[in-house]
């Protein structure tokens, strides 16, 4: 079953069970897979469709941090719920420890020395990581590895 047929069946049983987050939030994930669709005069790929959801996802997130800073917890609460149900049609996830070496070892495939690579660093870890890792979380691990690849070739001089 694709990433499509799952929502379109999810949107009919949430219709059924009058579950209005679940509805309201399949409802917009349709709706943004239809308007990339629009915009490119083509069908997505699964590949493309989990880009959206990585996308969603990422909005929702910096809702709730900024509702969060608003002191609008019942805003908190609704966007969460809603990161949930996003989250479901995504792959699983990447541990840390698993995102931790994937980095590790571009860094030792595109021969990475310092900071300034990073932007070679990131080219190469983002296909490997795909859907199945937060950009921002990946960002901070490369930018941590780096740092500390800085500062063990500076002890060894």
């Amino acid at each position: 079953m694709t990433i499509k047929e799952k929502l379109q069946q999810d949107l009919k049983e949430s219709l059924k069970k009058k579950d209005t987050i679940r509805l309201n939030t399949v409802r917009s994930i349709i709706n943004a897979i239809k308007n990339k669709e629009i915009d490119l005069r083509k069908e997505l790929t699964e590949d493309e469709i989990y880009g959206i959801l990585n996308t969603l996802a990422k909005q929702r997130r910096e809702s709730i941090e900024q509702y969060e800073k608003g002191g609008r917890q019942d805003l908190v609460e609704q966007e969460k719920r809603e990161l949930e149900i996003i989250l479901e049609y995504l792959p699983e996830q990447l541990s840390d420890e698993e995102i931790e070496k994937i980095v590790k070892e571009t860094i030792e495939e595109v021969g990475a020395s310092s900071i300034k690579d990073m932007g070679k660093v990131m080219k190469a870890v983002m296909p490997k990581v795909k859907g199945r890792a937060d950009g921002k979380k990946v960002n901070e691990m490369v930018k941590k590895f780096l740092s500390w690849k800085i500062l063990i070739l500076t002890i060894e001089f």
